[in-house]
C-alpha cells in the first residue's frame, strides 16, 4: 500500500466519523475505487488506536463499520447456522 492511498484511507475514514449518522453509506458509495482491503485494515487500525486512547465510540463505529466492508468484499466469514452445522444438537431436546 502506497503512502498516497495510506492517506487517501485516512481522509475517507475522517469524513465516515465525521459525518452525520446514516449518510456513511453515501460516502463510502462516492469512493468506490478506496473501498478494498486495505481500507478494512486501516480501519482496524484505527479502531484499536482509539481503543487504546480511550474512545470506545469511535472504536466501536470503525470496527462496526469495517465489518460490514468485509462482508460485502467477502473477506469476513459468515457464521453458520449451528443447528445446520450440527443437525445432531438440534435434536437434542
Amino acid at each position: 500500500m502506497t503512502e498516497e492511498r495510506q492517506h487517501l484511507y485516512f481522509n475517507l475514514i475522517d469524513e465516515l466519523l465525521k459525518c452525520p449518522n446514516g449518510q456513511e453509506p453515501e460516502i463510502l458509495e462516492s469512493k468506490p475505487e478506496l473501498i478494498d482491503s486495505g481500507l478494512v485494515q486501516t480501519m482496524l487500525q484505527v479502531a484499536t488506536m482509539f481503543a487504546h486512547e480511550g474512545n470506545q465510540d469511535g472504536a466501536q463505529f470503525l470496527f462496526f463499520v469495517a465489518r460490514e466492508l468485509a462482508k460485502e468484499l467477502g473477506l469476513y466469514p459468515e457464521a453458520a447456522n449451528p443447528e445446520a452445522a450440527n443437525p445432531e444438537a438440534a435434536n437434542k431436546e
